[in-house]
């Protein structure tokens, strides 16, 4: 099989300057090009790939290829939608997807390879399988709170990763998640209720990403603690469901959970 050929979107940014260099660096793929968005295009020629701000163009030409996007919802939604009738893949890392760019993503999916996560650390996604596992062993006794803590900059809270791994406690619990989530708590708010998961939020500096969530129960709690010390981590974790993806059919919105499954 010869090396996966990616096309990285927001390329100029942060994240996609990341993953264009390690996709570089990567002798098992292929940068074959790179998009910004218009006005933003300066420089990206140095990157030696196709290069534009139109996504549906830098593919025209190009052989089966991974788009991988980064950017904003709106903007991955589209991505989404161009793969799907180009006939490529796209992974996508966006956060704070609404239900309904959920649903278009998966729409899409029907039609082109598209892998969908939050949060693209391989660390994380094994943390979601351990959960549910706790949360069964554990029992009733335990209350579950989460909490998060990004940089300055960051747009949405609580983060797409606190809430997915909240929505996984909660699933393991057999709950509805917006029913039982708690995202602010001030004032005479009286006792916690036994079915609530608290979902707190720190902002500040350049923390790249922390969550914790906090079993606590009677005499004792637990505490397991994700940190991402660089955006390399969730870099490395998309090129590796590029490659992995490169060989799945369309038919469903794919996670990194179904690439771990094929790693047992």
């Amino acid at each position: 099989m010869g090396a996966c050929s990616v096309v990285i979107m927001g390329a100029n940014g942060r994240m996609g300057a990341t993953l264009a260099r390690l996709a570089r660096e990567d002798s098992e793929l292929t940068l074959a090009g790179v998009v910004e968005r218009p006005g933003h295009e300066q420089g990206l020629e140095a990157h030696g790939c196709v290069h534009g701000d139109s996504l549906e163009q830098v593919l025209d030409g190009l052989g089966d290829a991974v788009v991988i996007d980064f950017t904003a919802p709106e903007a991955s939604v589209v991505t989404a939608k161009t793969v799907a009738r180009t006939g490529h893949r796209a992974v996508i890392g966006t956060t704070g997807m609404t239900r309904e760019q959920t649903e278009e993503l998966r729409e899409a999916a029907k039609a082109a390879p598209v892998l969908w996560a939050p949060n693209m650390s391989v660390g994380v996604n094994v943390l979601l399988r351990v959960l549910p596992q706790l949360v069964a062993l554990l029992g009733p006794a335990y209350d579950l709170e989460l909490m998060e803590i990004h940089h300055k900059a960051k747009k949405d809270a609580p983060s797409g990763t606190a809430v997915k791994l909240a929505q996984c406690l909660a699933e393991a619990k057999g709950w509805e998640y917006d029913t039982v989530k708690q995202c602010c708590r001030e004032g005479i708010i009286g006792a916690r209720p036994a079915e609530e998961i608290g979902v707190q939020t720190l902002r500040g500096g350049d923390v790249v990403g922390d969550h914790t969530v906090y079993f606590l129960g009677p005499g004792e709690r637990i505490e397991i603690t994700h940190r991402a010390h660089s955006r390399e981590t969730f870099a490395q974790g998309a090129l590796r469901a590029a490659k992995w993806l490169s060989g799945q059919q369309p038919g469903k919105l794919y996670s990194i959970a179904d690439m771990l499954d094929t790693a047992l």
